[in-house]
């Protein structure tokens, strides 16, 4: 098929490259000139594995190219997939949709056609059936240029894989004729055997922020759990090995550590909480305040250890950070719990050192004041600790002689839980997990 693919971030290039590998023509509409300038000479703006190579082959064969103009992109596409961002909102906790409505009143004027448009952003409950109204009064063409949601469920560091081979496919649509083109559209993952789920729009827009609500939840319930394993002598890692062969449980998302963070969970929990007030059923979604809380305590925690760990006190003491981004794989820093450690660290006094193997031009944006190294043993040289923040394999794989030889203490605490403390504590190291033994 013709697609147009409106926002071209994260969530859009993705799903623009990868509907272009299964064959779609596709075009992409990016209204900033830099972003859309980089997409269109091949190049992606971020780090997401496999990515930029899927792109630039698709940009090379002419299937894939880009836009500024929502006249093209009307004349141009069967379907119109809403890949614009929402943002938490500056002046509260909702979020903030002005992207996806600028969509919409950009793109219906010049439906002159039957069409249909795929809303895939992240929204607050009620804003389809809002959109499909406004969709229908200013299109042309009326009721005949339709609305569907059709929700995204990407994990950065595995964005590719999810949109080719998703867990799952939700369409929210008002009627027969939508579903039957999503289907159309979507038939090879269907026939690979993704499973469907057809549905109304305040269903399909639920799945999304109630899937991340619960996956928030299940990382604050370990990490608060680790705070009592710290006072009782318990093992965090155990319990969670545990608890987790409860097919009823399971063991993904029970990794204590220094809590979550991105651009999807921290906000998702907060608009939906929000959006919960705005229906007046705030009470029933009171819980994730604490699932918020208990998050942002682990970050607060976190520092008070290191501070402890240092004597009680944090001037001039020099600490090596290994991680800014808020997951490997990713050189996301928005929301990422390791970038605010380390910047609170230096806001306190310390010298901070900080290496990622990725994330260090985008921390070095946000936080532009720390010292940012270009390997693990750079950022560890001299360093009185280290703390390990993001859980890339490489920060593993480093020998302890050689991170022994440059450090001038030899102090560890493992963040996520990850390394081998009895290996570092056999090297002659005091080496701390979260909830450890």
């Amino acid at each position: 098929m013709r697609i147009t693919v409106i926002g071209c971030g994260y969530l859009g290039a993705t799903h623009a490259a990868s509907m272009a590998e299964l064959g779609h023509e596709v075009l992409g509409v990016e209204t900033d000139p830099a972003k859309r300038a980089a997409l269109a000479a091949g190049t992606v703006p971020f780090y997401e594995p496999g990515l930029e190579e899927l792109l630039s082959r698709h940009v090379a064969s002419g299937r894939l190219r880009f836009t500024d103009s929502a006249a093209e992109a009307a004349a141009f596409g069967d379907l119109h997939f809403l890949c614009v961002g929402t943002p938490q909102s500056s002046s509260g906790l909702g979020a903030d949709v002005s992207q996806v409505d600028a969509a919409i009143e950009s793109l219906a004027p010049h439906l002159t056609r039957p069409s249909l448009v795929v809303g895939k952003s992240t929204v607050p409950v009620g804003t389809a059936a809002r959109l499909a109204t406004r969709l229908a009064d200013l299109s042309p063409v009326g009721g005949e240029a339709e609305l569907a949601w059709n929700p995204e469920f990407l994990r950065e560091g595995f964005a590719i894989k999810d949109t080719l081979e998703p867990d799952r496919l939700v369409f929210g649509v008002a009627s027969d004729a939508a579903e039957k083109r999503l289907r159309d559209f979507y038939a090879p993952m269907i026939k690979a055997g993704s499973p469907v789920v057809v549905t109304d729009f305040a269903t399909a827009e639920l799945v999304k922020v109630s899937a991340n609500a619960f996956l928030a939840t299940k990382i604050s319930f370990i990490n608060a759990v680790s705070e009592i394993c710290e006072v009782t002598g318990a093992d965090v890692v155990d319990l969670a090995d545990a608890i987790g062969h409860d097919a009823r449980i399971g063991r993904r998302f029970l990794n204590a550590g220094i809590g979550f963070g991105g651009g999807c969970l921290p906000k998702d929990i907060r608009a939906f909480l929000h959006r919960a007030g705005e229906l007046g059923v705030d009470d029933a979604m009171s819980f994730l305040r604490e699932i918020d809380d208990i998050n942002q305590r682990r970050r607060e925690y976190v520092v008070t250890l290191t501070r402890s760990m240092l004597g009680g006190s944090l001037i001039d003491r020099r600490i090596g950070v290994w991680g800014a981004a808020f997951k490997p794989d990713s050189d996301d820093v928005r929301d990422s719990p390791a970038l605010w450690i380390a910047g609170q660290l230096q806001l306190r006094g310390a010298q901070v050192s900080v290496y990622d193997p990725r994330a260090g031009e985008s921390a070095a944006r946000v936080f532009p004041t720390l010292t940012y190294a270009d390997s693990a043993l750079e950022a560890a040289t001299g360093a009185d600790l280290i703390l390990h923040l993001t859980e890339w394999p490489e920060f593993r794989e480093l020998p302890i002689a050689s991170v022994s030889d440059v450090t001038t203490g030899r102090m560890l605490l493992d963040g996520r839980n990850v390394l081998d403390l009895g290996a570092w504590r056999d090297a002659g190291w005091d080496a701390r997990g979260l909830g450890r033994r």
